[in-house]
């Protein structure tokens, strides 16, 4: 009797402590701003909103971790994206449109599956000095630098400088489909090494974009970046290559099967331990065509608490031969009025301001 109270002792501890080794956390990011546009839509009026995501896209979500034991553990991210100025879901009105996966890891890396992020995006996090923030960054020139991939499986491995990942996703956008299996295909991978102050990296991304009944048209992109730390500054420079071809249109292009080089370079600086300043330079040269876009970023953060901050953005776009980019990306074309975007009047440069708060909980 006394061994069987011993055994089932042992037992309810051991239960006990895998249960604390389990945890789920609920975390999030709100965040709001006015803004202020001029030569807005096509017609080129000035124009004031109020704007979700200004630094930060507002989200909301649960991320879990289970020891398995021997080094095992599983683990599950679902993020709901929301425009904090209406309540409406992001991302197209997904319930988890930020992310939504379930995977393993140990001490080879991660893998996942699932709705997440791409390597570009990761790479852009780590190299584009503003992180890739909703409005004023890389991502107005270049948005494959915030995407994500639907029924994609993720890899991430660090081994201790080194950071690799690749993903392969059967359909970007949407469900598969029987026999069309090049249909919305993603496939991507990057490295990065930082030792010290210094850190390096590459991505590789490859998308088709046709339909169900031309699987063809295809766009490829390639980037290479560093950073470099010295006392209360950050450099950053970089270059991202992108080539769409067999039909396929890149964002800002004038004509088909175009090639571009998209150059940027910034500088952070922490002025005092809340407040820091962060300038960034964007150039697109399409190639067999003149509309070759600048951008300008300033931005200036002051942080109220370790959770609560304000900051301003400002920021300035050159357009040139017909370039529509506006300071929160180009300008769509569609089939109708109605389907078609202008951030800018065509053909006018573009300046933008917005002053802002955010709360991370």
């Amino acid at each position: 009797m006394k061994m069987k109270l011993f055994a089932a002792a042992v037992a309810a501890l051991a239960a006990g402590g895998a249960y604390a080794q389990s945890s789920v956390t609920l975390y999030g990011v709100v965040d709001a701003g006015i803004e202020y546009n001029n030569n807005a839509g096509q017609t080129g009026e000035n124009l004031f909103r109020m704007q979700s995501g200004g630094q930060s896209g507002s989200r909301w979500g649960l991320r879990g971790v289970e020891d398995l034991g021997g080094g095992l553990k599983g683990l599950f991210v679902l993020e709901s994206g929301f425009d904090l100025d209406t309540g409406r879901s992001g991302q197209g009105g997904r319930l988890f449109g930020r992310a939504a996966y379930v995977g393993l890891q140990n001490q080879f890396g991660t893998l996942t599956l699932g709705r997440q992020q791409t390597p570009f995006y990761d790479f852009g996090l780590q190299f584009d000095p503003m992180a890739i923030a909703p409005r004023y960054s890389i991502t107005s020139q270049a948005v494959e630098f915030q995407s994500r991939a639907d029924n994609a499986v993720k890899y991430v491995g660090k081994f201790g400088g080194l950071t690799a990942s690749a993903l392969y996703s059967f359909r970007a956008e949407g469900q598969e489909v029987a026999g069309r299996n090049v249909f919305g295909r993603e496939m991507g991978a990057m490295l990065s090494y930082a030792a010290g102050p210094f850190a390096i990296g590459a991505a590789y991304d490859d998308l088709h974009v046709g339909t169900e009944a031309n699987q063809a048209p295809v766009i490829r992109r390639a980037t290479v970046a560093g950073t470099y730390a010295f006392g209360p500054a950050k450099a950053f420079v970089g270059y991202r290559w992108a080539k769409a071809s067999d039909g396929a249109a890149l964002p800002g292009a004038t004509v088909l099967n175009s090639t571009s080089n998209l150059y940027w370079a910034g500088l952070a600086y922490q002025m005092t331990p809340a407040f820091s300043v962060t300038g960034a330079a964007y150039y697109q040269d399409f190639r067999r065509s003149g509309a070759d876009p600048w951008q300008f970023v300033l931005t200036g953060d002051y942080a109220l608490s370790k959770r609560t901050d304000i900051y301003t953005s400002l920021s300035y776009t050159l357009n040139k031969d017909g370039s529509g980019l506006g300071v929160s990306g180009f300008n769509t074309i569609g089939a109708t009025a109605a389907a078609s975007t202008f951030n800018v009047e065509p053909g006018k440069d573009q300046f933008g301001a917005i002053i802002g708060v955010r709360h991370k909980f």
